[in-house]
């Protein structure tokens, strides 16, 4: 007779606990947290950073150009109703810095995640859920293995187009005027001379 492997329900911590123990941890871990519980995800791959850079770098060309204002942010710490969560990049207003400085929650209305290959996909689309719960306009998923480019849209984000190659992808109508074509994303950085 076998014994049924039971398990361990996940113990709850409350927030001030998780400040203290998970928050600041570098230990190659993104500890997020859900209601009470931990949730412990890779943290972004260097291998991905050349595309943190040109998500960058294109913005602050269209910021000069005054097409977009504000600024990216990479990995803050935010609230999205009950849950913590530390998106990759996120997108605030000037104002809205200021209210997060002040110690305000703020929900970005533009969020980006590079989805690595030790995503889960239950994982992700948890944390779907969160921003459709918190009504984020727009979310893009980059998904480097398959340098494509999924944007979400809609009023419950329930609308979602595949990008490739040379297509341009919109963060409209959570950051209008951020546009940017799919393969630039992408795009290796140029070596220094």
């Amino acid at each position: 007779m076998t014994v049924p492997y039971k398990i361990k329900p996940k113990r709850k911590i409350s927030w001030e606990t998780f400040e203290k123990k998970y928050l600041t941890r570098e230990d190659g871990y993104r500890y997020e947290w859900l209601n009470g519980t931990i949730e412990k995800t890779k943290k972004m791959n260097k291998q991905q950073l050349f595309i943190v850079i040109n998500l960058l770098a294109h913005f602050r060309n269209l910021r000069v150009k005054q097409k977009v204002k504000g600024d990216l942010v990479p990995e803050v710490d935010l609230f999205f109703k009950e849950h913590h969560r530390r998106p990759d990049i996120c997108w605030f207003t000037n104002a809205q810095a200021n209210q997060l400085a002040n110690g305000e929650n703020i929900i970005p209305s533009f969020v980006i995640e590079i989805i690595s290959s030790n995503d889960v996909i239950n994982k992700v689309e948890q944390k779907m859920n969160d921003y459709r719960a918190a009504e984020v306009k727009t979310v893009w998923h980059i998904f480097p293995n398959h340098q494509s480019v999924h944007v979400y849209t809609g009023e419950k984000l329930e609308n979602m187009t595949v990008h490739t190659e040379n297509m341009i992808c919109s963060a409209a109508p959570g950051l209008e005027n951020f546009k940017m074509k799919t393969s630039d994303i992408f795009k290796k950085l140029p070596e220094d001379k």
